[in-house]
């Protein structure tokens, strides 16, 4: 014995305890961002239940839509009652979403649209978050145009002090990988718009997490997962999103990937499901939240 009391043996074993925690692991590294749930998982729920629910499951931020502005109007509130119903939740807002449309929209529609771009920026810097998301049009255009919107709504989001994190959706006609938003984003190289990188888009795109090895850390604006299906898909629809670990998407490579970039901000559960709207609203969060921790912290699928 020593001193300590503690034997040779001993000494050894609390010697591989501490190699044991201080190892990096795809969970580990994971669990040090924070987690949030978009609107759209708990779609068919009010959001002011959707606030407590989010809150009362464990979830550390919530994603706004701009439809949860629009439904609020619809029903005669003001977006300043959206504001302040958030502000009293006293949760993280990881992001807000803005309109789509913008990148090839023209004359009095794309007036529109960046107003409404305007405004979205405008109640994320109210609501203390640095974030707002877009994802690409869904038709198609010129690379130029793109490029130039880019720009000008750069620029928008740098006046109220926040980023825009575009998606690339794997459902839509033109801009459906991650090389091809790649090529806009590097071509309008403006500081104020970055990548949102989505598991399930990234999985049905194709991806896999080795594509992470040519984008730089800067490029990374916002993490959104889901899982995809292991059958069944159908092209063209994407509301068939499901927790993690029951499809096919490697979420432990995924996350690791993202971790050895250096991501550190929020990373959100975008899980549109009509199968899931029909279930209690609060039990699809808990399990969620579960499910995020379980699978990252595995081999992957």
């Amino acid at each position: 014995m020593t001193d300590l009391g503690v034997t040779r043996y001993n000494r050894l074993t609390v010697a591989n305890c501490v190699r044991i925690l201080r190892a990096p692991t795809a969970f580990g590294e994971f669990v040090k961002n924070p987690l949030a749930l978009h609107t759209w998982t708990l779609d068919t729920t009010p959001l002011g239940s959707v606030l407590d629910i989010v809150k009362t499951t464990g979830w550390q931020g919530i994603e706004l839509r701009r439809l949860d502005f629009k439904r609020a109007a619809d029903a005669g509130q003001p977006a300043e009652a959206v504001l302040d119903l958030v502000k009293r939740s006293a949760l993280g807002v990881s992001c807000v979403g803005v309109e789509l449309g913008w990148l090839w929209a023209e004359g009095a529609e794309r007036a529109r649209l960046l107003a409404a771009f305007d405004e979205s920026c405008r109640w994320a810097k109210s609501l203390g978050c640095g974030t707002v998301m877009s994802p690409v049009d869904r038709g198609e255009g010129t690379v130029a145009r793109a490029v130039d919107s880019v720009k000008e709504v750069g620029e928008i989001a740098g006046r109220h002090g926040v980023r825009l994190a575009l998606e690339f959706n794997s459902q839509c006609a033109q801009i459906n990988t991650l090389r091809s938003v790649r090529e806009v984003l590097a071509s309008a190289a403006h500081p104020r718009v970055g990548l949102l990188l989505d598991t399930y888009h990234l999985q049905r795109s194709g991806a896999t997490p080795r594509d992470l090895e040519e984008v730089s850390p800067a490029e990374i604006a916002y993490v959104q997962y889901s899982d995809v299906p292991k059958s069944g898909l159908v092209a063209g629809q994407a509301l068939d999103r499901l927790p993690p670990g029951q499809g096919s998407v490697p979420f432990a490579a995924w996350f690791s990937a993202f971790a050895g970039k250096g991501y550190t901000g929020y990373c959100s559960y975008e899980a549109p499901n009509p199968a899931a709207w029909a279930r209690d609203p609060a039990t699809v969060s808990r399990e969620a939240l579960a499910a995020t921790r379980s699978a990252a912290g595995g081999s992957g699928a």
